[in-house]
């Protein structure tokens, strides 16, 4: 039997900014997760079909706490605050890492992660750190190199093979994704919501 993988309905439920105020752990959740200015918004606003579900920004760093959104009535979709972006204040890097750790870790109702990475560029080290720091802690990832509308083709194939490579994963792991053109959105759902299944 073909699995429904439509997203009917999508709205805001909350924000969190300590441990403390996360919803009760009832539905299912995939959380998504990326350096600052890496697409995280589009993406999530693409998988709904909403423009402005999420709040885009073209200031990096803006999303400062963990922000819910309840999909289906079944689900929610968790974006995380954005890394690696220099300008945010040290004293505001402080407190999210404690906040994004804490709920990575402990979270049980937390069935995957979606590990955002921009093709245009290779892997960060910090995009290298977050991988191994979920491999570690067992928090299934699903990859996805966004702007690929920017890209050729062949640059395409180029860049999730060197990313592949660095990141110790297979390329056809790897999801190609374009917010702008919906590339990859219909396969991107359709790994979600296998974990969700499981």
């Amino acid at each position: 039997m073909k699995r429904d993988i439509k997203i009917k309905s999508s709205a805001f439920e909350c924000s969190v900014f300590h441990l403390n105020q996360l919803p009760e752990p009832v539905l299912p959740e995939i959380a998504f997760a990326g350096r600052s200015n890496v697409g995280k918004s589009s993406l999530i606003n693409c998988l709904v079909q909403r423009k402005k579900l999420v709040r885009t920004s073209s200031t990096p760093g803006r999303t400062q706490s963990i922000n819910f959104f309840l999909i289906n009535k079944s689900l929610y979709f968790v974006d995380l605050p954005g890394y690696g972006y220099a300008k945010v204040p040290k004293s505001v890097q402080a407190r999210w890492r404690p906040l994004v750790e804490g709920y990575l870790k402990n979270r049980n109702t937390l069935k995957a992660v979606v590990h955002i990475i921009d093709c245009r560029h290779l892997p960060t080290p910090e995009d290298l750190q977050l991988r191994n720091w979920l491999i570690l802690h067992h928090i299934p990832v699903i990859t996805v190199l966004t702007k690929a509308d920017k890209l050729s083709k062949n640059q395409q194939s180029k860049a999730k093979v060197e990313a592949s490579r660095m990141l110790g994963t297979a390329p056809e792991e790897l999801f190609l994704f374009s917010a702008t053109k919906k590339i990859g959105r219909t396969e991107l759902l359709e790994a979600i919501f296998e974990f969700l299944e499981v």
